[in-house]
């Protein structure tokens, strides 16, 4: 039987170098951000290389579904890397046959970062919101929702991805704490828009504090990201 890993993140949240920790894995096989183009479809948002994504994967949600998400795989464990927002418009009981984890990171640190892709970022583009709702239903189902902050998996990673091994049920594999440097198969088209950093990193590089200021425009996203943050933060 497959172990299916939804990871719901939202964007500069080291969900890439989370994908490529689990990619080092030999008994898992990762898939990228597989909704993008049907988020990008349904809501018309305008992204870096957005017909790129819209022409490399199937657009419609429901057939990504049934497919991908919940098609057959080689390996016993498969961990799909997603965007919280990009979970839009879809009949959301295929989330029951995966352990879904959320992944989150300080605003104050993200969304200085999300601002040079999107210098319109909004509340919506963090992935926050969904993020809190899929936190409640979890809840709501009597589980305890596995939530990683990624400040602390850059402080140890070692500590924080031998725990999450240990939540999810799974063999500690010490591969998981590095990888080569630059762009890997699994990539999505995107990749040269968003993944500069990732593709010049043999691991998880240390925290450091954001070298950029939120920008005045997003100070409004800011402080009501940094609610929804909190309550994530609760059950990191």
């Amino acid at each position: 039987m497959t172990e299916r890993i939804n990871c719901w993140s939202g964007p500069r949240n080291v969900s890439t170098a989370m994908m490529y920790s689990f990619r080092e894995r030999c008994d898992t096989t990762v898939v990228d951000e597989p909704l993008y183009a049907h988020y990008l479809r349904v809501t018309g948002r305008d992204h870096p290389g957005r017909d790129q994504v819209l022409a490399s994967q199937n657009s419609d949600g429901d057939v990504v579904v049934r497919d991908i998400l919940l098609g057959e795989y080689d390996t016993p464990i498969v961990f799909f890397k997603q965007m919280a927002h990009h979970l839009i418009d879809l009949d959301e009981n295929f989330l029951a046959a995966s352990t879904n984890i959320l992944l989150t990171r300080d605003p104050r640190d993200m969304l200085p970062s999300l601002a040079v892709q999107l210098p319109d970022a909004t509340l919506a583009d963090t992935g926050l919101e969904n993020q809190v709702r899929l936190l409640q239903s979890i809840i709501k189902h009597g589980e305890h929702p596995v939530v990683i902050d990624s400040g602390s998996l850059l402080d140890d990673p070692e500590v924080s991805l031998n725990h999450l091994c240990e939540r999810l049920g799974i063999k500690r594999d010490s591969s998981m704490l590095s990888w080569a440097p630059g762009p890997k198969p699994e990539d999505g088209v995107w990749a040269p828009f968003w993944y500069h950093n990732v593709h010049n990193s043999t691991g998880f590089d240390r925290r450091l504090p954001s070298s950029r200021d939120v920008p005045p425009n997003l100070l409004s996203v800011l402080d009501e990201a940094i609610g929804l943050f909190d309550q994530l933060l609760e059950f990191a």
